[in-house]
């Protein structure tokens, strides 16, 4: 049987790249991106989201990897992983068009027998309820959990993360039925050396990933709340922290920007649920709420340090440490929110080009010519040369550190704030 699966991931990106590769250590997998351009550069070797290295990528492909955008070289394959993103539209809504468009690709070719799996995030029952129907619409009349069959097994990677890799952490899986249920902990086993949790059904194996993320995402806004106040008191939050981390049981999250693709966009979905069976989600929205507002928070205590018209110095617009990734940056509306007060902002990123949104160079020609920098994105980049930072401020500048990772807090030389 084993010798049977053909095994197709679609959705070549954060998670769907470090899968495919992962698994083409055991299987024959066939990856699918609708991105022409991503599938070239993967040929190459080239992965823009580092996940994968270029060597472990090159011999994946020489192996038992395939690279394709063309749907119908997919039509051999018996199990479907689909790993394509789940955003959020404009009014915070649940958006499942990829998940949607990914899934009538697959009905075009769905055979009797044959499995679908989801990693991608979703609410609990969006499987059944919102896939199922799609790929139902397939010219054989196949039937969800007669015909073909159903499986959910949550995505856990954790971009720039490179100690909770995909094969280091556990897998939760969950099929329509238990035979489902043996070939993904089969599949999957061989990812993660048999680290497999089997929830008890899809719907349970949904709900852990989205309330994973949204707990996440509450107590963050909760330090960030704490923030403010400890704003407030002129104390600052990191000293608090650090007490509080003293006692055996206190969690320790940090305050700062929350942004990106799944802690800032995940809770939206729980919530959405949440308000169709009516009940009000008012911690999860407050926990949201919350870490909206902190871009405009983060900026009025900066703009409070400055003289009108100050330049500025900005490093790091990615959004988060060490990842080229920036969807949902949340430094941009700091950066707006500075430029609408009229200072002169100037943008710095290792993993960003220069020239791209206006990112200049880290090097001796920008000393001394700023009032102030900001360190919003602590890349090991910048740790790695603290000292090289305060080079860029004039003498008696403002050096902001969001997260609080530098140790100018006590220089003579240095205006230092953080939160």
């Amino acid at each position: 049987m084993k010798k049977d699966r053909k095994i197709a991931v679609l959705g070549l990106g954060y998670v769907g790249l470090p899968l495919a590769v992962g698994l083409s250590s055991s299987f024959k997998i066939i990856g699918f991106d609708i991105s022409l351009d991503r599938v070239s550069q993967l040929m190459k070797g080239i992965d823009v989201t580092l996940e994968v290295k270029k060597e472990r990528l090159k011999g994946a492909l020489k192996r038992n990897l395939t690279l394709t955008n063309n749907y119908l070289d997919l039509k051999k394959s018996n199990i479907f992983i689909v790993t394509v993103p789940t955003p959020i539209t404009k009014k915070n809504e649940p958006d499942f068009r990829p998940l949607r468009e990914v899934c009538k690709t697959i009905a075009k070719i769905l055979k009797l027998g044959d499995i679908v799996v989801f990693e991608s995030t979703v609410f609990p029952g969006a499987t059944e309820e919102i896939c199922a129907p799609v790929l139902e619409k397939n010219k054989n009349s196949l039937i969800s959990g007669k015909d073909f069959f159903l499986g959910y097994s949550p995505e856990r990677v954790n971009p720039g993360d490179r100690i909770h890799t995909i094969d280091k952490i556990e897998k939760v899986i969950a099929g329509q039925n238990k035979n489902v249920e043996k070939i993904l902990e089969e599949i999957y086993s061989k990812l993660t050396k048999g680290k497999i949790f089997k929830a008890k059904n899809i719907k349970v194996a949904e709900a852990s990933k989205v309330i994973e993320n949204a707990q996440r995402d509450i107590n963050i806004a909760f330090v960030n709340e704490v923030a403010k106040i400890c704003s407030k008191l002129n104390i600052s939050v990191y000293d608090v922290l650090k007490a509080s981390s003293t006692k055996w049981n206190f969690l320790p999250f940090q305050p700062g920007l929350v942004g990106g693709h799944c802690i800032g966009v995940d809770p939206y979905y729980l919530s959405h649920k949440s308000l169709k069976l009516k009940i009000d989600p008012k911690v999860i929205l407050s926990g949201r709420k919350t870490n909206d507002e902190m871009p405009i928070f983060i900026g009025k205590k900066i703009d409070s340090c400055l003289k009108k018209g100050s330049k500025i110095l900005f490093l790091g617009i990615t959004f988060k440490e060490d990842v080229p990734d920036l969807r949902n940056s949340k430094s941009f509306d700091v950066i707006q929110f500075l430029r609408r007060k009229k200072h002169k902002v100037e943008l710095h990123d290792p993993y960003v080009k220069i020239g791209d949104y206006g990112i200049i160079k880290f090097d001796s020609t920008n000393f001394k010519k700023f009032d102030c920098v900001i360190l919003s994105v602590p890349h090991k980049f910048y740790i790695k040369q603290t000292e090289k930072l305060k080079k860029f401020l004039k003498p008696n500048g403002v050096f902001f550190d969001i997260k609080g990772k530098t140790q100018f807090n006590n220089q003579k030389d240095i205006n230092y704030f953080s939160l």
